[in-house]
């Protein structure tokens, strides 16, 4: 049986984005070998843990929205984009359900973003750089990243310099509880990776698109088969303690 991995829809109010981008992670997560199961934001919370409680594993997409600056107690700069709700709603429940049964977390991009907040960081609204870290999809290799040795995403990976796609004009600033910075842009030092600090649960979030090219490289498949491989582990797991009630 394939280890199923929830994904939230990307965003609510955007559905036409939000068909656009979520087949790329669904297929990241195929040829990983686990089954996506998409995540609908309009559901009432009993609705949306029936399919959460389902799942071994949790994929935080990237989205078009801003995290709301009130959640991390500062003032909205003028560049941050609006808020979606919906989103954060079942993002949260997500990671509330990751955390308390332990399921393997990815974030991309905004899922880093969210991540961090929900553990209680803090993110830089806007990004003043000389790289642009908003290079979007015209741009397959916009920076390198320099992962941290020793890291799982090091062993993941196996590089220490990684060409990194790049879509975002925001990135954590205070890291939350339980999380630590495992890659930068060596340019300007930008946070591109988190993980997390508990041995016994799998949680990384990544700032880039690897979903994008897992037709092209190694590395980002790696990512995707590393998350797949904890959920199994979880799936497992969570089996196993069903079967001794």
């Amino acid at each position: 049986m394939r280890p199923r991995i929830a994904i939230p829809l990307p965003h609510s109010g955007d559905l036409e984005y939000s068909a656009r981008a979520l087949p790329q992670y669904e297929a990241a997560v195929e040829a990983a070998g686990g089954e996506p199961v998409p995540v609908p934001l309009d559901l009432l919370p009993a609705q949306a843990m029936k399919i959460i409680e389902r799942c071994d594993g949790v994929l935080l997409p990237g989205s078009k929205a801003d995290v709301d600056p009130a959640k991390f107690d500062a003032a909205r700069a003028p560049q941050t984009a609006p808020a979606d709700p919906g989103r954060d709603r079942v993002d949260e429940l997500l990671l509330q359900d990751a955390y308390n049964m332990r399921k393997p977390v990815l974030g991309i991009c905004y899922g880093l973003q969210i991540l961090n907040v929900y553990r209680s960081g803090t993110l830089l609204q806007h990004i003043v750089s000389p790289v642009n870290h908003a290079a979007g999809k015209a741009v397959p290799v916009a920076h390198d990243v320099e992962v941290v040795a020793g890291s799982r995403l090091a062993e993941m990976v196996a590089t220490a310099a990684l060409p990194v796609n790049s879509s975002h004009h925001q990135s954590a600033a205070v890291i939350g509880d339980g999380l630590r910075v495992v890659a930068r842009c060596p340019a300007d030092g930008i946070v591109e990776a988190l993980e997390g600090t508990a041995p016994d649960h799998f949680v990384l979030a990544v700032q880039w698109h690897p979903e994008r090219s897992v037709e092209l490289d190694e590395p980002s498949r790696a990512i995707f088969r590393a998350l797949v491989e904890a959920a199994r582990a979880k799936h497992k797991e969570l089996a196993g303690e069903f079967e001794s009630v």
